[in-house]
């Protein structure tokens, strides 16, 4: 498509493309799960905040539900707030500034009242600017906390009246996403006390939901959905309101509750998870007092999660602030289980755990933190599916791919509560298992979860394995389940050169690549642990595999592998950005790489930005779409890793740059979950994707895979070896210095120098007696 195509032109060409082909009909049904969209999170400023199983999205005052949106403050995939506005003598402060702290450990809000005319017929009776006001918001354990504070530059007392007005709808975050349910649970408000109002929903699932809005001080009025307040500020006076917001879920037994019906309860997953649980101070104490002590823990929680990482500085300060915010956001999406740490994919749509998305940050993130890691495998293999369930796609040994607390999910009206398909969830989970233990030497954890890394791996040639032909393939079990089954999961994403859909059961290309690092990281997992004909087995069969996948997907026409291969064997022979993931896994064979790396980077396959999904011009793209030739900064991540593997530094240095240009006209310099596959133009920004998860787990650690492929980073325990493989760095860095590298007991610092085309290491300061050693 030329740069110069407008809006209307690619969809013109998109819905002549459905005519010419026949599938017309099956696009203009929405399919299941769709994220719908009467506004888009791109039209205003938004912000985010999270702790453990409770999330808040808000606009840039603090503000929820002044305007129509995802807006709202949500706790186990329920919106416990649909509404919270805050107004001075009937109107909204001017807003001064609105940012998220360098951690993200909370928003800090900077206003100013408007002129306010007390009586339409007086001239203005206070004047804008003279009252400063100051909001700072944050989560901790279940509970949002939220202190207005108030100083007047005036030379003359004044007198405020302060309205917050607020509501709770409890829709499941699937109804918000644009989910239609015909019957809801029963809702009911009350003031609880003269600083205290409660909503309370009871759910067809029987579970008791309530939101709890406390006020301090003590309200001039309160009433369900509304308090005053009434503000008296001398000169240069100061006052400060507090609202404090508990979510709170229990299970409401209509008898007492027997240990069956308890084990049931715990079982749904309705018990509350490590860094839930609301805090209860004394019912005396000051909401201030509450505030601070609330605000002192949750700083003490964030630098315990933080401390000892890894962490980079570069002679570029925008890097610095992109890195900053990235580490941020990976910190912010931690959650804590009892299996450790587990990031969650996204907010608003995805804060929950996601087998693949948390396997994949863990991969990226490995050598700045492997907890990421250890929590991931711990929390999978625990959760791994013991059973054929067909209504959650299940079968044994298969890993999670998504979990849901919501009451949709609770009934059943989404297949979500805990839901297995995902074809490629379980190869990544071996493999991650294997890079985990490279880096960490950690035999405690594998041995611990060496019964599930067997089971899933049984999984791979019994269920993964449908026909038996070597390959693994995907279909769902039921029509309740998720048709496209592998990361480009939207209904359309799997298709022919003429653009009819593939039929199944359906072997995607980058899964075997997974398959076939599985087996190899499998195989030298067993030789580990003395399982020596274990081992050559599972080496011979990623020997036959990668023969097997060249000769089955590789496709001379096009350049490149195949998108996948259909039920009858048929190649989609499709551009895409899928084969770059066999770069990564590394089995394509070597004669290949330079070709595959040729297409991925051509007009049609990078825009400037990154590397599309789709190619353009093949018959689905769009570069407005979710999958189909918009740009995903993880997956251009993997693409780079796997362009180094290959020694094709110079490409991967090219999508890096694109990748951090791309921040640099991002909010808070943020990479999204994804954007627009426009080609890029001279003096345009790239162009967002309107409901894109921002942030995303998997995008916040994609920086650190990018300078992690450039510098060719190798971190070997067995060898006791940090190497670096043909280092590069691109243009917009002249130095990177890294602190604390990792190996075993060894901790080093690194500087890296760009000389031109060379880049040199040198050691800083070494603790440990790991080796350093540049190959080129």
């Amino acid at each position: 498509m030329a740069a110069d195509d407008t809006t209307a032109t690619v969809q013109a060409k998109i819905e002549r493309a459905a005519l010419a082909h026949g599938f017309q009909d099956a696009d203009e049904v929405l399919p299941p799960y769709h994220i719908e969209a009467q506004t888009s999170l791109v039209d205003r400023p938004l912000r985010s905040l999270k702790f453990g199983e409770a999330f808040a999205v808000l606009d840039s005052f603090g503000d929820i539900g002044v305007l129509p949106g995802p807006e709202g403050l949500y706790f186990q995939d329920t919106r416990y707030l649909s509404r919270l506005e805050f107004t001075v003598e009937g109107q909204r402060p001017l807003m001064l500034s609105s940012v998220m702290q360098d951690d993200n450990g909370a928003l800090s809000v900077d206003m100013t009242t408007p002129d306010i005319r007390i009586d339409a017929h007086d001239e203005t009776s206070i004047p804008r600017e003279v009252i400063a006001i100051e909001r700072t918001k944050f989560l901790f354990r279940g509970a949002c906390y939220d202190r207005i504070g108030l100083r007047s530059y005036d030379s003359r007392h004044r007198n405020l009246r302060i309205v917050v007005s607020f509501d709770a709808d409890y829709r499941d975050l699937f109804e918000v996403r644009g989910t239609d349910r015909t019957n809801r649970g029963k809702r009911s408000v009350q003031v609880a006390s003269d600083r205290e109002v409660q909503f309370r929903y009871v759910g067809l699932d029987e579970v008791v939901r309530t939101t709890a809005l406390h006020f301090g001080p003590k309200p001039s009025l309160i009433e369900p959905g509304r308090v005053e307040f009434s503000v008296s500020l001398a000169p240069e006076g100061r006052a400060s309101l507090f609202i404090r917001v508990v979510c709170e879920s229990h299970k409401a037994f209509t008898s007492a509750p027997s240990a069956e019906r308890i084990g049931e309860h715990a079982a749904a997953g309705l018990s509350h998870a490590s860094g839930s649980t609301p805090v209860r101070p004394p019912k005396d104490l000051p909401e201030g007092n509450v505030f601070a002590r609330a605000y002192r823990d949750a700083r003490r929680d964030l630098r315990q999660l933080t401390a000892g990482i890894t962490t980079i500085i570069s002679s570029n300060d925008q890097f610095n602030e992109a890195l900053c915010r990235s580490t941020a956001d990976l910190y912010m999406l931690a959650t804590r289980t009892p299996e450790g740490i587990y990031p969650f994919a996204g907010i608003p749509w995805y804060s929950t755990v996601f087998g693949r998305d948390g396997i994949i940050t863990a991969m990226m993130a490995l050598w700045i933190d492997p907890n990421f890691a250890k929590g991931v495998l711990r929390y999978l293999a625990s959760t791994q599916a013991k059973a054929v369930d067909p209504a959650a796609d299940a079968q044994p040994g298969k890993v999670l791919h998504e979990t849901r607390r919501g009451e949709m999910a609770m009934l059943g009206e989404v297949p979500f509560r805990h839901y297995y398909g995902t074809i490629d969830g379980t190869p990544l989970f071996v493999m991650l298992a294997w890079e985990y233990y490279s880096v960490t030497g950690d035999r405690e954890t594998i041995a611990r979860i060496w019964p599930a890394l067997e089971l899933a791996l049984a999984w791979m040639n019994d269920y993964g394995d449908r026909d038996g032909d070597g390959f693994v393939e995907y279909a769902r079990d039921t029509d309740k389940g998720l048709e496209n089954q592998g990361w480009k999961d939207s209904h359309d994403s799997i298709f022919h050169a003429d653009g009819q859909l593939a039929k199944g059961p359906i072997a995607l290309c980058e899964v075997q690549g997974y398959v076939y690092a599985a087996k190899n990281g499998m195989a030298k997992l067993a030789a580990m642990l003395g399982h020596d004909a274990l081992a050559e087995t599972l080496t011979n069969q990623a020997r036959s595999l990668r023969e097997q996948f060249d000769a089955a997907f590789w496709n001379e026409e096009i350049g490149t592998y195949a998108l996948a291969l259909d039920g009858a064997k048929k190649q989609c022979a499709v551009r895409s950005s899928n084969a770059g993931h066999a770069l990564f896994t590394g089995i394509a064979l070597p004669e290949r790489a330079a070709r595959v790396a040729e297409t991925l980077l051509s007009k049609d396959g990078f825009n400037g930005w990154g590397v599309r999904t789709i190619a353009r011009g093949e018959a689905r793209y769009n570069p407005m779409s979710y999958h189909n030739g918009s740009i995903w900064p993880h997956d251009n991540a993997l693409i780079a890793m796997g362009l180094a593997r290959y020694d094709l530094k110079a490409e991967a240095a090219r999508i890096f740059q694109g990748m951090f240009e791309t921040a640099l006209y991002q909010d808070q310099k943020r990479l999204p979950e994804l954007f627009c596959g426009f080609m890029r133009r001279r003096q345009r920004g790239p162009v967002s994707y309107p409901v894109a998860c921002s942030p995303q787990a998997w995008a916040a650690a994609a920086p650190f895979a990018f300078l992690a492929a450039c510098l060719g980073l190798e971190l070997d325990h067995g060898r006791n070896r940090v190497r670096f493989r043909n280092p590069v760095l691109p243009a917009f860095l002249d130095g990177v210095t890294i602190f604390n590298v990792k190996l075993g007991g060894s901790h080093l610092d690194l500087r890296f120098q760009r000389h031109d085309d060379d880049v040199t290491v040198s050691v800083l300061r070494r603790r440990g007696d790991a080796q350093v050693a540049t190959v080129r």
